[in-house]
């Protein structure tokens, strides 16, 4: 017979039981995306990996925890960030852009896939594209390896065209890369190219401001997470000051600027989610070879070019991939 004391213990332990075996049971894995612009312009990117993920069986909220880290811009925030994920032992992190070259100086184990625009093997990411190596593998588009061909664009664009202006982020890691890389094809068709340099949105209005003294025919628009932000404000500008711009993706000629020419920001940020979902399931970056992007994509906006007045020429329209009236 069980006596009165015996009884309360017996519910005690019932009580406890319950709490004990959720205690125990398996944590759902962190995946931590760390962004280097602000937290509204990852909003895309972030729903293009979740996708990916949900149709390999991990669905966030669910068996699966993505969470949405952004630097705003102040890239000296990125050791801090990586250094508190890396104590946590997230699962797997998914970095973008100029988030890379900040967390390739960490010495963990924890999975990384990178998104990158430039050379990930120059940039001491992997040993090599197909045989990463260590704990980091990922996607990488070469957009920064476009800047010439972003000038041929524009010169068929505008025919007459011989004096360009490019706007970049000196913070951004490919920004030497980009500038030697536009100087040296303008000096071999005799074209002058004016660097202009903006790390804040005062930066940008400021640029912009130069450009009439500096009578430019076109504005190449490099990439950046600044100017991702601020990609509304850069096509306002651009029709403002009557200066035809190139940008480096499609988000920006859907936000109202001219012409784009690059990868697709999305399908990139898709093979990221599709990668950590092969970590998650248990394969390991280095035996995931890196992915490099072959098809590039060229955006007009029509609507854009009447404002301008300019007459978008039938064999640029006929090789654009999307035309938005």
């Amino acid at each position: 017979m069980t006596n009165r004391r015996d009884f309360i213990t017996l519910l005690g332990v019932a009580a406890a039981w319950p709490l004990a075996a959720r205690a125990q049971q398996p944590a759902v894995p962190i995946v931590a995306y760390v962004y280097p612009g602000a937290p509204q312009s990852a909003e895309a990117p972030l729903s293009a990996i979740r996708k990916r993920l949900g149709e390999v069986g991990y669905l966030d909220g669910h068996n699966v925890a993505i969470e949405l880290h952004a630097a705003n811009n102040d890239f000296a925030r990125l050791p801090e960030l990586f250094a508190n994920l890396i104590r946590r032992r997230v699962a797997a992190i998914a970095v973008f852009g100029a988030a890379a070259n900040a967390v390739k100086a960490f010495n963990t184990s924890i999975p990384i896939v990178f998104g990158i625009g430039g050379d990930p093997v120059e940039a001491g990411l992997v040993a090599s594209l197909n045989r990463p190596g260590g704990n980091i593998t990922g996607q990488t588009t070469l957009n920064s390896e476009l800047g010439a061909k972003r000038l041929g664009l524009v010169h068929d664009l505008l025919p007459r065209a011989a004096h360009f202006a490019v706007l970049i982020n000196p913070n951004e890691p490919t920004a030497d890369f980009l500038t030697k890389d536009l100087h040296a094809a303008a000096s071999a068709r005799g074209w002058q190219i004016e660097i202009l340099t903006a790390r804040s949105n005062s930066d940008i209005d400021a640029a912009f401001a130069s450009l009439a003294a500096k009578r430019v025919d076109a504005l190449l628009v490099a990439a950046s997470a600044l100017f991702r932000d601020r990609r509304i404000q850069l096509a306002m500008l651009s029709v403002r000051r009557a200066v035809p711009a190139m940008y480096v993706e499609r988000g920006f000629t859907e936000a109202g600027g001219l012409i784009s020419y690059g990868a697709n920001l999305l399908d990139q940020h898709g093979q990221m989610g599709i990668y950590i979902g092969r970590i998650l399931k248990g394969e390991k970056p280095a035996d995931l070879p890196g992915h490099q992007a072959v098809k590039v994509e060229m955006v007009i906006n029509l609507q854009t070019a009447r404002t301008l007045g300019i007459a978008i020429p039938p064999t640029l329209l006929a090789i654009a991939d999307e035309v938005i009236e």
